[in-house]
């Protein structure tokens, strides 16, 4: 199963749309509550990491048999310093994207907690590309 969701630049008043709505297709396959927690935590991270920092992009969600892979591909302009960025706290959010609520510094290390498997291709003045990998298989 395939789904596609558009993810606008700078547009909080569709923050977590499409993580929502990833949210209620999972519910409808009857996966664990814990595993549908943790893909839509690390789904709206990269969400609202796309509206605040990026000039848009697209989440890419693929259903397999034993594997859910979401890619968050955005249109840059790429994150100066990945290693940072991953530090819990770390933000470069903006005072209006503060003022709103958003722009913790949680966003990349709540992706990384949540998924069994990530990837981030970065680098400054280009685009962002996220792969998540998250295992169909009972949790405890």
């Amino acid at each position: 199963m395939h789904q596609e969701y558009t993810v606008p630049a700078q547009d909080f008043s569709v923050a977590g749309v499409a993580s929502s709505d990833f949210k209620r297709l999972l519910k409808q396959l009857s996966l664990p509550p814990k595993l549908i927690k943790r893909i839509t935590v690390a789904v709206f991270e990269a969400e609202i990491n796309v509206i605040a920092h990026s000039y848009g992009g697209k989440i890419i969600c693929e259903l397999g048999e034993d594997t859910i892979t979401v890619e968050v591909i955005d249109t840059g302009p790429g994150i100066p310093n990945l290693d940072l960025a991953m530090k819990e706290g770390w933000s470069t959010a903006t005072e209006e994207i503060l003022e709103l609520g958003y722009g913790a510094g949680m966003g990349l290390p709540n992706i990384k907690k949540s998924c069994d498997r990530l990837s981030i291709k970065t680098k400054a003045g280009e685009h962002t590309h996220i792969t998540m990998g998250f295992d169909l298989k009972e949790e405890p």
